[in-house]
């Protein structure tokens, strides 16, 4: 009986063999637990892009919980970026008009680079996040592109952090 429960335990326990609880990081990222994010630079002519840009890739590391969020002088890593392009193209237009538009597309394109804090020639990670949104065209059309731009950036820092915590 004794022989039967060690075999039983066995196969049980044998049955995990190969995983582990916790993250899943990058080996060039195993040391970093902590990431300062200054203000992103905004290549853009979109006012406070960057502002919204910053504020979502910050809202999605701290939602994924993979690393924490640090001072500069107290990060282990130093994570920047610059918004490349808002680009807006038409999802669906008018029946009765096909130049008028009736629901749109924006794509937001987020270079970013992951560096070491201490030597900061030493580039851990970089890449080039994009995350789009689509919204219907209303009577006031810069306050429609606006309420949409935040949509995109969130979607663009979430494959941001995700290639970040678990290298895709």
């Amino acid at each position: 009986m004794k022989f039967f429960l060690l075999v039983l335990a066995g196969v049980v326990f044998s049955s995990c063999a190969g995983y582990q609880l916790g993250g899943a990081k990058p080996p060039s990222l195993a040391s970093v637990k902590r990431i300062a994010v200054p203000m992103f630079e905004n290549g853009t002519l979109f006012p406070r892009a960057e502002a919204i840009a910053t504020s979502a890739v910050t809202g999605a590391i701290v939602q994924d919980g993979t690393y924490h969020l640090a001072d500069r002088s107290e990060a282990d890593a130093v994570l920047e970026g610059k918004i490349k392009g808002i680009e807006y193209n038409t999802l669906r237009s008018s029946r009765l008009d096909s130049s008028v538009a009736e629901e749109l597309t924006n794509t937001a394109t987020i270079d970013w680079v992951l560096t070491d804090a201490s030597d900061p020639t030493r580039i851990l990670a970089s890449g080039s996040s994009v995350g789009s949104s689509s919204f219907f065209v209303s009577s006031n059309l810069q306050t429609a592109r606006q309420n949409a731009l935040p949509d995109a950036f969130e979607r663009a820092a979430e494959r941001l952090v995700s290639r970040l915590a678990s290298g895709y």
